[in-house]
């Protein structure tokens, strides 16, 4: 691998990351920002030498040539910047979401099937080792047939990156593909992951409550409706302290907790768990994602999270918005 060369698009902080753990796999590394302070910022953090840096990926793409591209900027610019890319034949690792609405991630999932190159979309809590058990013991009905879930994602944005005011982060800014909804719909694509598909009807409602300054959503709560009597919940927040990311699958026979940490079990009236523990780092599923986008240069293998996946959530988030404004629930098949 030590002879493919990845262009970064996009030098914030999860660019930063993807630059320095394909450099790690030994990548040449370039990037792509309009801010000549990320620019420097990737080479003096990251602490490597860039191939080529650039103001505009149009230059970008004169000046060189690319084994596959990772697209890390703000929401409102990956389809255009994924079609370029795919246009030119580089493989595309897409961070999430694909797109602010359904129908640009429609044009990018055209563009896919068009194209030569592949696109693997960074939904990386799917690469996280206890969530991948979590599937496993569904799959294999540990606590029997499934009756609810709960997800529940709760962060104040203002300990995101305590080294830039959150007010900067394009997260607080609706316009670039901030939000609540959008940045945190991780967890929309675990619920379809874990589930097996799209729920039949949604209810939502997407709010700013807080007194973050921001123009962006920072509450969302969604019930969902699967086949076979199954109810979820979805709570989303970038206010919450302390922080929380956690699921809860109620069975017939039991109840999963999964936590960043590890996964509980019960299958008593009493307060007794069987703990599983994880020894993880955070940084570990994103260099898990990095090494499947080699194998997928070097086409040893295909996409295991797609354009199709991508979509998928993106119609939960614009039947989500449409409940949010109607107050009614939405058929999925109307979506």
């Amino acid at each position: 691998m030590a002879d493919k060369h990845i262009l970064i698009i996009g030098t914030g902080s999860v660019g930063k990351r993807h630059a320095q753990n394909l450099h790690k796999l030994g990548c040449a590394i370039s990037c792509v920002d309009p801010r000549h302070d990320r620019l420097i910022e990737a080479t003096e953090q990251i602490g490597i030498k860039l191939n080529g840096s650039y103001s505009s990926l149009e230059d970008a793409l004169k000046q060189s040539t690319y084994d596959g591209a990772v697209v890390a900027s703000p929401p409102v610019y990956h389809v255009e910047q994924s079609i370029e890319c795919l246009k030119n034949n580089i493989p595309v690792l897409l961070e999430k979401p694909v797109s602010p609405n359904l129908q640009e991630a429609e044009l990018l999932k055209t563009a896919v099937m068009d194209s030569d190159a592949h696109l693997l979309l960074g939904y990386t809590w799917r690469w996280w080792p206890s969530l991948v058990r979590v599937k496993e013991m569904l799959e294999e009905k540990a606590v029997g047939k499934l009756l609810h879930v709960t997800f529940v994602m709760s962060a104040h944005l203002a300990d995101w990156h305590p080294w830039e005011r959150y007010q900067d982060f394009f997260m607080a800014d609706l316009e670039q593909g901030g939000g609540a909804l959008l940045d945190e719909s991780h967890w929309i694509d675990q619920m379809i992951w874990m589930l097996g598909g799209i729920p039949q009807e949604v209810t939502g409602k997407v709010e700013k409550l807080s007194n973050l300054q921001i123009n962006s959503d920072d509450n969302v709560d969604i019930l969902a409706k699967y086949p076979n009597n199954i109810r979820v919940t979805l709570h989303l927040d970038l206010f919450g302290r302390p922080h929380e990311k956690s699921i809860k699958f109620v069975g017939e026979e039991g109840t999963i907790v999964w936590k960043v940490d590890g996964i509980l079990v019960g299958k008593s009236m009493d307060d007794e768990w069987e703990k599983e523990t994880f020894s993880c780092d955070r940084n570990d599923m994103f260099i898990a994602v990095a090494q499947e986008f080699l194998d997928i240069v070097n086409g040893d293998v295909s996409p295991s999270c797609t354009i199709y996946d991508g979509v998928q959530v993106l119609r939960i988030i614009e039947a989500v918005r449409q409940s949010s404004s109607t107050g009614a629930t939405v058929k999925m098949r109307s979506m």
